[in-house]
C-alpha cells in the first residue's frame, strides 16, 4: 500500500493507528555513526554505570577507534585508525586474535621496544568472555610499522600510530573502559 493511500485509509475512521504512518514509510532506525557509537557507550554503561566518563570504542570491520564521552550530548572526541589481528576476533589463549567485549585499562607504559613504540596501554578484560585479557598480554599500543595502520596485521593487540597512541594516552587515565567489536553493525 502507497504511503498516501495508507493516509487515506486511516482518514476514513475505518481504523485507529497506533503507530505513526511515518515510521512505516521512514527508517525507524538511525545508524549514523554516533548513533551506533552511542550504542556501544550505552552498553559499557548499562553494565558499569559510567559517570560520563570517556569511553574508548573499536570498529575491528573498519579499523577505527573512536574516543567518546557523554557530557550532557554524546561527542566523538578523537577518532584514530588502528590495526587489529590478522587473524580476526577472539577471546581464545594463544589465537592471536584481537578479543571482543568490554575492557579497561589496567596500566599505562612508556614504550620504544620491538613492534612496541610511543605508549603501551594495558587492557583487562571485564566480562566472562574476556577475561584472560590481561594473562594474553593484549596491549594498544604504538608501531614502527606505521605504514601497516588501517589493515588487520597484529598478534591480537590494537597498533596505532605513534603519534595517535601518544595522544591517546595523554586522554584517557587507568579504568577507563574500552569497547571492542568485530564490527559496529
Amino acid at each position: 500500500m502507497e504511503r498516501r493511500e495508507f493516509l487515506k485509509y486511516i482518514g476514513t475512521g475505518i481504523t485507529s493507528t497506533i503507530i505513526s504512518p511515518n515510521a512505516i514509510f521512514s527508517s525507524t532506525t538511525d545508524n549514523s555513526l554516533e548513533n551506533k557509537l552511542a550504542g556501544l557507550y550505552k552498553e559499557v554503561d548499562s553494565k558499569f554505570k559510567l559517570n560520563n566518563e570517556n569511553v574508548v570504542l573499536i570498529d575491528g570491520k573498519n579499523q577505527k577507534m573512536y574516543l567518546v564521552n557523554k557530557g550532557d550530548d554524546f561527542k566523538i572526541k578523537s577518532e584514530y585508525d588502528i590495526s587489529t589481528g590478522k587473524y580476526g576476533f577472539g577471546n581464545k589463549y594463544g589465537s592471536g586474535r584481537t578479543p571482543t567485549g568490554i575492557h579497561l585499562i589496567k596500566a599505562k607504559y612508556h614504550a620504544s621496544e620491538g613492534n612496541m613504540t610511543g605508549r603501551i596501554i594495558v587492557l583487562d578484560g571485564c566480562e566472562e568472555k574476556n577475561k584472560n585479557t590481561y594473562s594474553r598480554r593484549i596491549y594498544i599500543h604504538g608501531t614502527p610499522d606505521e605504514e601497516l595502520i588501517g589493515k588487520p596485521i597484529s598478534h591480537g593487540c590494537i597498533r596505532m600510530k605513534n603519534k595517535d597512541i601518544i595522544e591517546l594516552y595523554s586522554l584517557v587515565g587507568l579504568g577507563t573502559y574500552v569497547n571492542i567489536k568485530e564490527s559496529l553493525v
